[in-house]
């Protein structure tokens, strides 16, 4: 065989690999305005950096090696704003990217060389589930468990994005994402809606059993979602930008001009009296780098705000009670995100800050049934075992367990606002348990038995035992916080932590 020969047999598989499915089915993605599998890389990574592994790869079954290019998924490595990323991107066209032998080896393989080279993982995620009758049988699931496709310890940033129907293993590379984002129309779930629906025996549609609202706002498996494909891809451009390519990296600063916001937002912000209301979300905007905020799971667990941000262009992790949401109760869900976003940030070298202004747990019957006592000691326990530079700030109220929750005790730094208070419960509540006495009881005292609960709530008296070691104006929250970081920043480690969370699991 001549050379030229051997040339033109390239180019003609090639072209037939990159027509994927076939044009009509290509034809009817772009009528919908759905990007596929190898536009979707195309978008994501800088122009001519993929080098595709696997590409000439196909179905491990002779009868159908003619009709599964790639065997379903496009792998191989790009580059994302200058650094290198190992991408899977899978093709719905193909035998509706169903997981089979050959494209799991090839998910296994690009795992473990994400692993070796210190680089991210990203999953562009349509899938039809399992691929019958390929893993039927002993043999089948045999081929399957000697592979290890879906372990995995976070040495390297995982990111996600559904962008279809998904189901079976594209399920299981979007919960064990660090982040993961969803095209709003997407569904995704352990088993398709006809193997659900004949389980069953009842009707389920895809939107009822994994659509957008079912894990963005009841299981929290999804943090954010997007109206667009090409949405859903800047989100995991811009997840991957507050994060280092590894575990052994800290996280890149800011390679632009800093803008502050005055300190006479937050000022202004918080209200002294401590049953009158704000949003948190504002907060964290007045106190990080202007555009610089990344909300994480907003809307999940919403009296707690979570969200990747820079300060002075350093990335941060902030977590922040919302009074603005039941008061600023934590409660089961909320705990559960902190909890995820702690191992997030402490596993990638992404310092915390703690924000409290919160009455304590969301107690009651629902609570307690839903085992609220075991997320709090869960949370608890991950953010003690974090290693990365915690600070942490009262911002007004911070009684119970929820002090400790939020840094008290465990923070490497804790300052009080002047605004601020502790204690073990809420005075009202502490005068209605040890006085039996309540505000509508027309009671005279009761205003001079409030505040004799309040006495001991003070800032200073936190400080005075040195257990707040700065009483500081909301004004000056943001300048505090900077120099607290520049203290702490793990200087004999070079910045990175002992990752005691990295094989904590990413969904509870």
């Amino acid at each position: 065989m001549s050379s030229t020969t051997t040339v033109d047999e390239l180019g003609q598989r090639r072209r037939k690999v990159h027509a994927m499915g076939g044009e009509a089915k290509l034809k009817a993605r772009r009528d919908q305005g759905i990007l596929n599998a190898r536009e979707r890389i195309e978008l994501l990574c800088e122009p001519d950096s993929f080098a595709e592994m696997g590409e000439f790869a196909y179905s491990a079954r002779s009868e159908d090696r003619e009709r599964t290019p790639a065997d379903g998924i496009v792998t191989g490595f790009g580059r994302v704003d200058g650094r290198d990323v190992a991408i899977a991107s899978f093709d719905l066209t193909t035998l509706g990217a169903s997981s089979a032998a050959i494209n799991i080896r090839k998910l296994g393989f690009l795992k473990d060389s994400a692993s070796r080279a210190g680089i991210p993982c990203v999953f562009l995620i349509e899938s039809a589930g399992a691929r019958m009758p390929d893993i039927q049988g002993a043999v089948g699931m045999g081929r399957i468990g000697q592979m290890s496709s879906t372990n995995r310890v976070r040495d390297v940033p995982w990111a996600s994005a559904v962008l279809g129907p998904c189901y079976g293993m594209g399920t299981w590379y979007t919960v064990l994402a660090d982040f993961a984002v969803m095209r709003k129309d997407a569904a995704f779930s352990v088993s398709s809606p006809k193997v659900t629906s004949v389980a069953l025996s009842q009707e389920v549609t895809p939107e009822a059993l994994g659509g957008a609202a079912v894990h963005a706002d009841v299981t929290g498996q999804i943090d954010l979602v997007t109206d667009t494909d090409a949405q859903a891809i800047d989100a995991l451009r811009r997840f991957l930008s507050y994060l280092p390519s590894n575990s052994a990296e800290a996280p890149p600063r800011a390679t632009t001009p800093v803008q502050a916001p005055p300190a006479a937002v937050v000022e202004a912000l918080v209200p002294v009296a401590r049953n009158k209301v704000y949003d948190a979300r504002k907060l964290v905007e007045g106190l990080a780098d202007i555009g610089s905020v990344m909300p994480f799971r907003d809307s999940y667990g919403r009296t707690l705000h979570t969200a990747l941000a820079r300060l002075d262009g350093q990335p941060v992790g902030f977590i922040a009670s919302n009074p603005l949401r039941k008061g600023g109760a934590i409660d089961g869900p909320s705990c559960n995100k902190m909890t995820e976003f702690v191992v997030l940030c402490d596993s990638f070298n992404i310092p915390l800050v703690l924000l409290a202004d919160t009455p304590g747990f969301l107690v009651g019957l629902q609570a307690e049934h839903d085992g609220v006592a075991g997320k709090i000691m869960n949370n608890l326990r991950a953010l003690a075992l974090s290693t990365v530079p915690k600070i942490a700030v009262v911002v007004r109220k911070s009684y119970g367990q929820a002090y400790l929750n939020l840094g008290g005790g465990v923070a490497d730094a804790l300052a009080v606002m002047t605004t601020g208070e502790v204690g073990f419960v809420d005075p009202a509540v502490a005068v209605s348990v040890v006085h039996n006495r309540r505000a509508d009881d027309g009671d005279g005292d009761y205003a001079a038995l409030v505040d004799q609960m309040v006495v001991s709530n003070s800032p200073f008296e936190l400080a005075g035992i040195f257990a707040a070691h700065a009483v500081i104006r909301p004004g000056e929250a943001r300048a505090w916080i900077i120099r607290m970081l520049e203290v702490y920043r793990r200087r004999s480690r070079g910045g990175i932590g002992q990752h005691r969370l990295a094989t904590w699991p990413t969904s509870l």
